[in-house]
């Protein structure tokens, strides 16, 4: 394990509302912008650290990243050691590639790491990287989570398409109207200790090796079924053409439609304003640029595929895979 540090030291900071992110080298571009749209609607009063967990960044990243620290809004880096049980889920990953296979790097499951990598916290907020803050994420860490062990918002594209609904209920044994997203996630590390999540995740990749359509989603899902606070939706919410609602308070641009990489992308104006303060603009741009429509066309191409694995996966007869008994 290493640690890139800002320098600053928290020992006498009492309240810190610590916010994890997980990337790979080529989404420093997108995560300075969710950081920067993050710092821009923080309380000046409160104290923020955000931790950057990768699996190695270009130097030049690492100190543009941490340009973006001000004097209440704190940026570490941690880099991810190679674990058994990271060379576990990297195995597996390894097994799972092909059409529809999105979620087959070890990456994704960096956020199962977190309550186990730091106990020093009893509480955090993990949030992807294609995101961007229209409010402070103070007050969804102040969210009561009461007796569940996670909050997070139910997937409103597993709603809307068909396979996906026959995907979860029958190949997770989880009510569509119950399947959350894990982009966005305020999570109770003391009850993921107590219940030895990743312990459990382990097991279950052991145990059935399953071929899923988002796996480590998938797996938070069955493991805490019954025990997630469903959030509000603003919280998760996807980008819409001009205006955002007043309930917006995150945008998540979700699968492939992204601002960076092609015009007429709902909410992409929000996503361009962080941008400007993100450090990355001009690359941005220029990555905009070079996406040709045969690359959009790759990424349909993608979805389609998606749908498809969803649509066999969900004439299973039993969930591939069944809650641990810890």
């Amino acid at each position: 394990m290493s640690i890139f540090n800002t320098g600053k030291s928290l020992l006498n900071k009492s309240k810190v509302i610590p916010i994890f992110y997980t990337i790979s080298d080529d989404y420093a571009p997108y995560v300075a912008c969710s950081i920067a749209s993050l710092i821009a609607h923080a309380d000046r009063k409160k104290y923020y650290r955000i931790v950057i967990l990768h699996d190695g960044l270009k130097f030049h990243n690492y100190v543009r990243l941490r340009n973006l620290v001000t004097k209440n809004c704190e940026i570490q880096f941690h880099r991810v050691s190679h674990s058994i049980y990271l060379k576990m889920i990297i195995a597996h990953c390894a097994r799972k590639t092909g059409a529809g296979d999105f979620y087959s790097s070890a990456v994704y499951y960096y956020r199962s790491f977190i309550a186990r990598l730091y106990p020093i916290y009893n509480k955090a907020i993990y949030v992807d990287s294609d995101t961007v803050f229209l409010s402070d994420v103070a007050e969804l860490f102040e969210t009561n989570l009461g007796d569940n062990i996670v909050g997070a918002v139910v997937d409103k594209k597993v709603a809307e398409v068909k396979p996906f609904r026959d995907y979860v209920k029958n190949a997770l044994g989880v009510p569509h109207t119950e399947y959350v997203n894990s982009g966005v996630l305020l999570l109770d590390l003391k009850k993921l200790r107590k219940i030895h999540y990743l312990t459990q995740m382990i097991n279950l990749i052991n145990k059935y090796d399953a071929n899923l359509v988002a796996p480590d989603q998938d797996y938070l899902n069955v493991i805490c079924k019954g025990k997630i606070l469903h959030l509000k939706e603003g919280w998760n919410a996807a980008p819409v053409k001009g205006l955002q609602p007043k309930s917006s308070k995150l945008l998540h641009y979700n699968l492939f439609k992204k601002p960076w990489q092609s015009d007429g992308v709902d909410g992409e104006e929000v996503f361009w304003e962080a941008a400007r303060k993100s450090g990355y603009f001009n690359e941005l741009q220029k990555q905009k640029a070079k996406c040709t429509v045969k690359d959009i066309r790759i990424k349909e191409a993608q979805v389609e595929a998606l749908i498809a694995k969803a649509a066999e996966l969900a004439k299973v007869k039993e969930p591939l895979i069944k809650k641990d008994n810890l």
